[in-house]
């Protein structure tokens, strides 16, 4: 199965965690274990998340000596978003109405 580069970007910012360690990672480089002291979750939980995020290319690691510090690849994080924008205004700016959703009855 093919998937989208966008969408796995998406997949994941969809969890809180993950966008909170994107959040300290936006900040300074950190590990495995620095992440986990700041949420108070276990390494190999905030490692899964890692995991995540560097497929989506979010994040990068670079091995320094027996530690591994994770970055946040900031231009893959804009460049998602700004492309997401532009999908979302380009409809709007050309005059195509928008779908919605049914409403449903209360």
């Amino acid at each position: 199965m093919i998937v989208n580069p966008l969408d796995r970007i998406f997949q994941g910012l969809a969890s809180v965690p993950r966008r909170q360690i994107i959040a300290f990672l936006s900040q300074t480089a950190l590990s495995t274990s620095d992440l986990a002291g700041r949420f108070g979750m276990s390494p190999p939980a905030v490692s899964r998340h890692l995991s995540v995020l560097q497929r989506a290319g979010l994040v990068s690691a670079e091995r320094q000596g027996r530690r591994v510090l994770y970055r946040l690849n900031r231009d893959a994080l804009l460049n998602a978003l700004a492309r997401f924008a532009s999908e979302v205004d380009g409809p709007l700016r050309r005059g195509q109405p928008i779908l919605r959703a049914p409403r449903e009855a209360i």
